[in-house]
């Protein structure tokens, strides 16, 4: 099984890559995360909607045909981190590939909302797309340590 985080974005700041690294490290044994850094579209005036057009098509050609594709979204669905874990404990014993998705700062375009299983929402809080990424690899670890019946996840 795969587990590929797409994020729109490049040049994070450090702390945000620390953050991840830690994360992912942590999970590598378990769950190996793979991370895709896409460029961003253009933004010029009222270009929105042809940066988000490069971006969708940047995000598709990323993906694999077989993909369960989960949009990371703040429209998405909510849930607690114990019913995440068991999602994801489903989503392992099937065995196919997920690829989370993260968008640019306009959002998905709507390919890419065609494309995708599902939606989640981390938060009802607009976050910032670089600490989307810190929130969702600590929600995997999370997750699996839920699975795993590691105390690191404390009800």
């Amino acid at each position: 099984m795969r587990i590929a985080l797409l994020a729109i974005g490049n040049r994070m700041p450090a702390w945000v890559q620390a953050a991840f690294d830690d994360y992912e490290k942590r999970l590598r044994k378990r769950l190996p995360v793979q991370l895709t850094e896409i460029a961003p579209g253009q933004r010029s005036g009222a270009r929105a909607e042809q940066a988000m057009a490069t971006e969708a098509q940047r995000l598709l050609a990323a993906l694999r045909p077989a993909d369960h594709v989960v949009l990371l979204d703040e429209r998405g669905a909510q849930r607690s981190s114990l019913e995440q874990a068991r999602w994801l404990g489903s989503r392992m014993q099937q065995g196919r590939d997920l690829a989370f998705l993260i968008g640019g700062p306009d959002g998905f375009a709507q390919p890419v909302r065609d494309r995708a299983n599902e939606s989640w929402s981390l938060s009802p809080l607009t976050l910032p797309h670089a600490l989307v990424r810190v929130v969702w690899i600590e929600q995997m670890y999370r997750a699996v340590s839920v699975l795993d019946n590691h105390p690191y996840h404390r009800e």
